[in-house]
């Protein structure tokens, strides 16, 4: 029989059969838990909620050292590729660093980025997370995360990326988006008996754009 167990990384092993959920920052922020709505400003110096730029969709959410670190700005260059699918696939990126706002916005310019870039310059994720990257005092960043969000600020995956290959592939990501997408979206299969029924029938809910107009998501955009 198999349960599930959680471990820090360097504690003691975890027993065997078990299936291992493995601890990177504060110990409620597992998958399945709510994440933090934490309310920044972004590379425009615009107060933005996580909540709001993710809206209705699956989210990829980077906790990036900052501009300084080479790591971080060759993961958001290979990100781009990622953010044109997520445009046409209907889901969010939103990257966040200890950058005060001006760092932020060179940060986005210089890798050519478009999706949301937010400055926690006061670490009020570092410290709530605790995710200090003590072996760093002189920039005292966060210890880099990728955080796959279900709507509704679901924790469904959590990467560690103070070793480079510790950050998930490309490949990685439309695989955690896919599931995500397949388990949030009504219409994933909209071969089903069940959905011709319901679209018949004038069911429009079930059916992206889910009440609401295509009007009413382009405001929705980043």
């Amino acid at each position: 029989m198999t349960s599930v167990q959680q471990y820090r990384p360097g504690g003691p092993k975890p027993r065997r059969n078990l299936i291992v959920h493995p601890i990177y920052m504060r110990s409620d922020i597992v998958p399945g838990a709510i994440f933090p709505d934490y309310e920044l400003s972004d590379h425009t110096a615009k107060r933005c909620k996580l909540s709001e730029l993710q809206g209705q969709h699956p989210m990829v959410l980077v906790l990036s050292r900052g501009a300084f670190c080479p790591k971080d700005r060759r993961q958001a260059e290979g990100l781009l590729q990622l953010h044109r699918e997520t445009e046409v696939g209907y889901c969010r990126l939103v990257t966040i660093s200890t950058d005060n706002i001006t760092e932020t916005n060179e940060y986005r310019s210089g890798v050519g980025a478009h999706w949301p870039f937010l400055s926690d310059a006061g670490r009020i994720v570092q410290k709530d997370l605790d995710i200090a990257e003590y072996t760093d005092p002189l920039h005292n960043p966060m210890i880099p995360h990728t955080i796959v969000l279900e709507p509704g600020l679901v924790v469904y995956k959590i990467y560690s990326g103070y070793w480079f290959f510790g950050r998930p592939t490309l490949e990685e990501l439309r695989q955690d988006l896919r599931a995500v997408t397949r388990k949030c979206r009504p219409d994933w299969d909209i071969t089903a008996p069940e959905l011709k029924a319901a679209w018949q029938q004038g069911r429009r809910d079930l059916f992206y754009p889910y009440g609401k107009s295509y009007a009413q998501t382009l405001g929705e955009q980043d």
